[in-house]
């Protein structure tokens, strides 16, 4: 253990001591949830939706359908890095949905229709219709769910291309 004298020469920054059953507020898998549109009752609606969407083939399709329409109509600016792997949802669910693609975790696909829930939502956090705010949260929650499936769209596309 430094003293308190070490840690300032070298620059090491003393340990803060967490109480018992508190959780560390600086975690990095805590930052995401931060965000509003991830705490919202729309994001809690999304994931309770895909639970019961993912064992529903008809829920399945009409969620894909309905997913790729709004994708087609939403400007790309808001998505940013993430709407090449907003196509690639949209594509895994369609492969999956066929029984082309079985490969998926549970939980990823989970995730990924709780996503495409969000995105379908015309009243989720921010309404769509707000003037260019619509469609912030929609890209908040389409990017915090790439970074917890990006392994399994990362793997999907691999496959794409092999089966090609």
């Amino acid at each position: 253990m430094l003293s308190l004298r070490q840690m300032r020469k070298s620059k090491a920054k003393p340990r803060r001591k967490i109480k018992p059953g508190a959780a560390p507020k600086n975690l990095e898998t805590n930052v995401p949830y931060r965000k509003p549109a991830l705490r919202s009752e729309a994001f809690a609606r999304a994931l309770i939706n895909a639970k019961s969407c993912i064992d529903d083939r008809g829920s399945l399709q009409g969620l894909f359908n309905e997913a790729a329409r709004k994708a087609a109509a939403v400007p790309r600016e808001p998505f940013k890095e993430c709407w090449p792997y907003l196509q690639t949802m949209l594509r895994l669910i369609r492969a999956h949905h066929r029984g082309e693609y079985d490969q998926v975790p549970d939980d990823a696909l989970l995730w990924i229709v709780a996503a495409l829930n969000y995105l379908v939502d015309p009243f989720d956090f921010i309404p769509d219709k707000t003037p260019f705010l619509g469609f912030i949260d929609d890209a908040t929650v389409i990017e915090f769910v790439t970074d917890k499936t990006r392994q399994t769209l990362d793997d999907f596309m691999t496959w794409e291309t092999a089966a090609r």
